[in-house]
C-alpha cells in the first residue's frame, strides 16, 4: 500500500477498491447465511449488515475507497405466527431475520462486477507497463 513517502499508484488504488469489495461480499455472505433464520424474540433476530465506504482522495485525480465501518441495518424482523415452532414465544410467534434475499443477490452481483472491474484495471496497467518495457529493448 502507499506510504507517506510515495503517492498511490494504480495498483494501490485498485487494490484498496478490491479489498473494499471483499468486505462488501463478506457482509452479503453473512446476510445470506442468516436469511430465513428465526428466533423467539424480535431483539434476538438477525439484522442485515452493510459496509459504509468513504472516498479517500490523495490529490486531484488520485482517489480510492476505504471501508469506514460495517453497520447493522435498522430493518425490522418479520413476525410470523408459528405456534408449533420450538422457538415460538408465548403467543406462538417467531421473528424472521431482517434480510431481503433479493436485494442481497443484487448486491452480490454488483460487488462481483466491481471487483472484476478492478481486476481488469490491474491487468491493463500491468500489460501497458510490460509493453512499455518491451519498447525499450
Amino acid at each position: 500500500m502507499a506510504g507517506v513517502d510515495r503517492p498511490m499508484n494504480v495498483f494501490d488504488i485498485a487494490g484498496r477498491a478490491m479489498s473494499a469489495q471483499l468486505v462488501r461480499l463478506n457482509a452479503t455472505a453473512s446476510n445470506m447465511a442468516n436469511a430465513g433464520n428465526v428466533t423467539g424474540t424480535e431483539k434476538e433476530a438477525y439484522r442485515a449488515i452493510k459496509p459504509v465506504f468513504r472516498s479517500v482522495t490523495e490529490s486531484p485525480g488520485v482517489s480510492t475507497v476505504k471501508v469506514e465501518s460495517v453497520v447493522t441495518t435498522d430493518a425490522k424482523p418479520v413476525k410470523r405466527h408459528d405456534p408449533n415452532h420450538p422457538l415460538a414465544d408465548a403467543n406462538g410467534d417467531v421473528f424472521e431475520a431482517a434480510v431481503d434475499s433479493s436485494a442481497e443477490l443484487v448486491d452480490m452481483l454488483e460487488t462481483a462486477r466491481m471487483y472484476q472491474n478492478n481486476v481488469q484495471v490491474v491487468q491493463t496497467a500491468k500489460s501497458l507497463m510490460l509493453d512499455t518495457i518491451r519498447m525499450g529493448k
